[in-house]
């Protein structure tokens, strides 16, 4: 945890909780679906989305990492099922608009405040969140996402690309993450310090090799980043 220059950190329930966040936002969009375009319910029942999900991946597996594209070939999908040619601009916007729309964790904050300060920070996430919708953007220096490196965690290739963003060396890069494999096995793997933030007491699972640090919150990795 010595000479840290950089820290690349995850996004979701790293930062926030993405579960109900998207459960929400999903509900806004069948809402708004089915008020601009009434034949679809029948689609969206939870058995036929998931039918249409599991083809669009089968159909793209090259494409799995873009969950803009899938959500939007989704949305596409479920209204020609129903005979519709849907705005799928428009409903992916109702949707992203929901997905943007949630509470950070009380530490994130004040932590990445006093982070910025000392450290470059990279926003490194296989999601699509926005930072300036959710207005976080001023405390990164770069946003590494699965659509804009290709790939998707744990994959090599996008810490590198967190790595080059951030500029420091991979050994001086720290990623922070809540996903024991995707994030910090990941992140060991291709090169880089690796810090679990556990912020539910989960045990660590004794197939993988432990992280480089533990920590509840944010606070607490700052404070141990002091006293590195």
């Amino acid at each position: 945890m010595h000479d840290i220059r950089t820290i690349t950190f995850d996004l979701d329930d790293t930062l926030w909780a993405i579960g109900p966040v998207i459960r929400r936002a999903e509900e806004r969009l069948r809402e708004w679906l089915v008020a601009h375009y009434p034949g679809v319910a029948g689609s969206l029942l939870p058995d036929e989305v998931a039918k249409i999900r599991t083809a669009v991946l089968a159909e793209n597996a090259d494409r799995a990492h873009d969950l803009t594209f899938l959500r939007r070939e989704v949305i596409s999908r479920i209204g020609r099922s129903a005979g519709y040619d849907v705005d799928t601009e428009a409903a992916f916007q109702v949707f992203d608009d929901a997905r943007n729309d949630l509470e950070l964790f009380p530490d994130v904050r004040p932590a990445l405040g006093s982070l910025k300060a000392r450290f470059r920070l990279i926003a490194l996430t296989n999601g699509n969140a926005n930072l300036e919708k959710i207005g976080i953007r001023e405390y990164f220096d770069g946003h590494v996402s699965a659509q804009t490196a290709g790939a998707a965690k744990p994959a090599p290739s996008i810490f590198q690309a967190a790595v080059l963003a951030g500029g420091a060396a991979t050994e001086n890069t720290l990623h922070v993450g809540d996903h024991p494999s995707m994030d910090i096995h990941g992140a060991r793997a291709a090169g880089l310090r690796a810090a679990w933030i556990n912020r539910n007491g989960d045990e660590w699972p004794q197939d993988l090799a432990r992280p480089d640090a533990v920590v509840r919150n944010l606070l607490e990795l700052d404070e141990l980043l002091m006293q590195r």
